[in-house]
Formats: structure tokens, C-alpha cells, sequence
């Protein structure tokens, strides 16, 4: 008995996964062919059988029977979907989506629709799609219905709303039935429930939904729903507050990653570097460039790229950042006027030379599927790039914590912080420490670049952007200090969201600069100044 039921069930698998013979495809095609001649009448007796189907095919079929792109090949009489294109009309075969040529458009006759065939079209769309097997067909047909709002869905809809499980989409369907509701001449009690239903959701959709619907409202339901709004408005003022909080937590991030390079090489080396956003701008490009080597050498890889691009753009940076220490910085210490001109001059010319070899408009570096996309929570939307950086930034602080609390190198360059004769005294070769300082510094940097890459133009420009606020967040927080680099980044990342939807970007920035020289006057050495008889002599 076993074995008989295992033989049927192997049967049934092996029936299941066959795939349909081709007379299957023949009778879809002869369906589809009957579409086209007849009265309006045997069009939509033959729209009917399609319909019965269930086939995923069908609804691109009737959109294009609605839009007037739906034709009959003269020379056949095969029902082909039709688009313009040089010299007549492309041709497409509806049942396997074939290229079928070019044809003359007096070769085609255009299948004929009126409004009442055209209702019954979006109805039978509606049905394939709101009750589809297939979530995001689902989902994307209430996003529909509820755009449109056509009161000839209701019936449909309420059959959906009964057989859908998502939340989501079932909160998406129930959206677009109260406003079909609220548009149409319904019982007033009716629409007290919709809009009751509505107010119940709480979020931006709904309060949309309200609005649109206040003016035409009859005069007993306005008070009700201008109370809805108001409701709705309260509650998001307080969602607003957590989204302004991650706005500022994501600016922070990129502010964190921009300028802990140049904490280390500003405390350390007491050089004011203005070609640091620059190093930021070479591992933007490193990144475009490995992107461009993976895709001619291994496409199957892009989605990898990133974990190719952060080693490449550490090293190409902190190479060029031990160049430059070697080749100008270590001839202009103690100098900080010469220092700046020199390193301004430099950054000048890396942007110039970035403009020779790539051209001067913005590049594109495609960010893996991983990175791509918006995720909500409640009333709260934030885009996955932004969380990811903030978890790069999050791993490259805690990582240099570790080189700077835990290995040899780290040891000698606080030892250099605080006291340079004292450590060279004691056998410490602070020249070798300076350039492993700087590299380590304009490494980071160029890892910077990398992730500002994913949410900025890849431009000679980019560092730009970047440097004043960085040497704010360096000033602030205490200079050579990461942990006042970490808070200094956070405060003025997290005030400057909350200040800009009152005051405006510019504004904005302009009110956090004066606030940070108030600060400064009273505490020159930031939040965290660090301890040291060389510092504090």
C-alpha cells in the first residue's frame, strides 16, 4: 500500500513539474486570435474565456486591448500587441512575447474598444491581479486601485480584502475601498466607517487619503475627518522627531567616516591637511575603477565589488598619503601656514589630475542589490545604503580603536601624541611613525570614499564637501581624540537634520558654525582634549 502511494505521489510530481505540450499553447493563441473579430458583444465573451484562465499572461494582453495597442495581422488574422517605431509598427507575438518584426500599419487593422468594454477590461484585471498567487501582483494592484479609485473595483475589492493574508496589502486594499467609499454616493454611515477605518491607520497614506477627500465631503462627515487629520498630525509630529534623529544618525555617519582619518593626522601630527577630502575622493574612484575591472573580468562578481573596493581604496590611499608625508609634509612641520598652502596647492592638483584621466562629469558606481531599496518601520522610512554605512562606520571606529589600544604602532603614535621628544627619547623613530600616521589617517579616508560613493556623486568635487565639516567635527570633539571625534560627529550630524527643516540647509550650517566658535571660545581643546605634558605646555 505504501509503495502504491509513493508511486502516486512520484506520478502527480512528475505531472506537476511537466512542462504544458504545445497544444496548451495552441489553444492560449486561439483564445487570444478570437479577441479580434465580432461584434463588442464576442469580444468580451472571448475576453471571458481568457480570463478563465488564470493564465499570468492575460492581464498585458487586455492592457494593451484598453490602450488601443492590440491589432490584427491582415495577412493571418493573428492577434499581435503593436507599438510605433520607424517605418510602422513593432510587432510582438502576446503569447511568448516574440519579437514578430515591422510591419506597415496598413497591414494591421486596430482591434476596436468602447467605455463600456474598457470597465470591464480594468474589472478583469483587477481580478487577475488582486487575487493573484503572487504577493508583489497583489501588492501592486491595490497600489493601483488605490491610485485610481474606480468604484467599479469595490465588489472585487471586498472579495480581495476576505481572501488576503499580508497585512500590508490587506492594509493597502482596505485604504483604497475607504476611499472608493468616501468618492461615491454611499449611506453616511458607511462612509463614517471608512473614514473611522482610515484614521486607524495612522500614517501619511491615510492622512493623504483625508485631505483629498475633505473638501467633497458631505457637511456632517467634514468635522469628523478634519478631526482625523488633525489626529493623524499629531502623531506623525512625534514620527517626525524619530525620522529627523535618523536623518541626523546617517549624516553622522558619513561626518564619523570623513573626518576620523583626519583626527589621527591632526592629533598626531598637528598638520592641517586640506587635501584630506581628496584622499576621500580617490577612494571613490578606486571604487568606480574595481568596479569597472570586475565587470570586464569576472561579471558574476559585481555584487562583491564592494568587498574588493574597501582593501584597494585603504591601500592606493595610504600609499599616496605616505607619498605625500615623505615628499612635503615632513619638510614643513612646525610651519602650519607653508602647511596648509602646500597641502590646498596639492589638493588642487590631485582634483585636476582626477579630471585628466576620468573627465570631469560625475560617475556612476552601481550599488550592489544588497544596498538597494527602502525599508519602513511604522511611520519611520530609511533607505538600506544609509544603514549599511552607518555599520561600516560603526566597524572602521571600533576597528582603529583596536590598532590604537592594542598594537605596537598604536602605542607609539599616542606616545607621539602626547609627548614627541619624550617618545623619540626613548627610541620611538618618529619619522617612521609620522608616515604610518598620515597613511593610516588618508587610508580611512579613502575607505570613506568608498561608502560616500553609494550615496553621492563620484566627482573631482567630492572631498570638497567634506572638509570643512570635517575639521568642525575634529575641532569639536577634541583634537586626536576618536571618542570626541565619534560624539562631535553625532552632535553636529544629529542638530543640523533638526535645525534644517526650520532654518533651511544653508542656514542651517551657518548656525552650527557659530555655535562651534561659541564653544571654542570657552573650551579651546574641544570635549575631549587629550592629556600630555607636551599638550598642555
Amino acid at each position: 500500500m505504501a509503495t502504491r502511494i509513493l508511486t502516486l505521489i512520484a506520478f502527480l510530481l512528475a505531472l506537476a513539474l511537466t512542462p504544458l505540450p504545445a497544444v496548451a499553447q495552441e489553444d492560449f493563441a486561439a483564445q487570444i486570435n478570437a479577441l479580434g473579430p465580432g461584434s463588442f458583444a464576442d469580444r468580451t465573451k472571448a475576453m471571458d474565456v481568457l480570463v478563465a484562465t488564470g493564465d499570468e499572461r492575460v492581464p498585458p494582453v487586455l492592457q494593451a486591448l484598453s490602450d488601443g495597442n492590440l491589432y490584427i495581422r491582415e495577412s493571418d488574422g493573428k492577434v499581435v500587441i503593436a507599438s510605433k517605431a520607424a517605418g510602422g509598427l513593432q510587432l510582438t507575438d502576446p503569447v511568448d512575447g516574440a519579437d514578430l518584426g515591422v510591419l506597415p500599419s496598413g497591414e494591421l487593422e486596430k482591434i476596436k474598444t468602447n467605455n463600456g468594454l474598457r470597465g470591464k477590461i480594468r474589472t478583469a484585471i483587477g481580478k487577475l491581479t488582486l487575487l493573484s498567487p503572487d504577493q508583489p501582483t497583489r501588492l501592486s494592484a491595490a497600489q493601483s486601485v488605490l491610485k485610481n479609485a474606480d468604484p467599479a473595483m469595490l465588489e472585487l475589492l471586498d472579495q480581495a480584502i476576505s481572501a488576503e493574508a499580508d497585512p500590508g496589502i490587506k492594509s493597502t486594499m482596505q485604504m483604497a475601498r475607504a476611499l472608493i467609499v468616501l468618492k461615491t454616493d454611499a449611506a453616511l454611515e458607511d462612509k463614517r466607517a471608512a473614514v473611522d477605518l482610515v484614521v486607524a491607520q495612522n500614517n501619511r497614506a491615510a492622512q493623504t487619503v483625508l485631505r483629498n477627500t475633505l473638501d467633497t465631503a458631505p457637511d456632517e462627515l467634514k468635522p469628523t475627518i478634519a478631526a482625523g487629520i488633525d489626529s493623524i498630525g499629531r502623531t506623525l509630529a512625534v514620527w517626525d522627531v524619530g525620522q529627523n534623529l535618523l536623518y541626523g544618525i546617517s549624516l553622522s555617519s558619513v561626518l564619523l567616516l570623513a573626518a576620523i582619518g583626519l583626527a589621527i593626522t591632526f592629533g598626531v601630527m598637528g598638520v592641517i591637511n586640506m587635501a584630506h577630502g581628496e584622499m576621500v575622493m580617490l577612494g571613490a574612484y578606486t571604487t568606480y575603477v574595481t568596479q569597472l575591472v570586475i565587470q570586464s573580468v569576472a561579471p558574476g562578481l559585481m555584487e562583491y565589488s564592494l568587498a574588493f573596493a574597501v582593501p584597494a581604496a585603504f591601500l592606493i590611499t595610504a600609499l599616496v598619503g605616505i607619498g605625500i608625508e615623505r615628499g612635503i609634509i615632513r619638510w614643513l612641520y612646525g610651519r602650519p601656514l607653508e602647511t596648509l598652502l602646500a597641502t590646498w596647492g596639492l589638493s588642487l592638483v590631485l582634483q585636476q589630475l582626477v579630471r585628466t584621466i576620468f573627465g570631469p562629469t560625475n560617475k556612476l558606481v552601481q550599488p550592489p542589490q544588497w544596498m538597494s531599496g527602502t525599508f519602513e518601520l511604522w511611520n519611520l522610512s530609511f533607505t538600506w545604503n544609509r544603514l549599511w554605512i552607518i555599520v561600516f562606520a560603526i566597524a572602521v571606529f571600533i576597528a582603529l580603536q583596536i590598532i590604537l589600544n592594542r598594537t605596537p604602532l598604536g602605542l607609539q603614535m599616542r606616545a607621539v601624541t602626547q609627548n614627541r621628544r619624550m617618545a623619540s627619547a626613548m627610541g620611538i623613530r618618529t619619522p617612521f611613525v609620522d608616515a604610518m600616521t598620515f597613511g593610516l589617517g588618508s587610508g580611512i579616508a579613502g575607505m570613506a570614499g568608498v561608502a560616500l560613493s553609494q550615496i553621492d556623486n563620484v566627482s573631482p568635487n567630492l572631498g570638497q564637501g567634506y572638509i570643512i565639516d570635517s575639521f568642525m567635527v575634529v575641532v569639536f570633539g577634541g583634537v586626536g581624540n576618536l571618542w570626541g571625534t565619534l560624539i562631535g560627529a553625532v552632535s553636529l550630524g544629529v542638530a543640523n537634520k533638526f535645525l534644517e527643516p526650520y532654518a533651511g540647509a544653508v542656514l542651517a550650517k551657518i548656525a552650527i558654525l557659530i555655535l562651534i566658535i561659541l564653544f571654542i571660545q570657552r573650551r579651546p581643546r574641544g570635549l575631549f582634549a587629550l592629556k600630555g605634558r607636551a599638550i598642555e605646555s
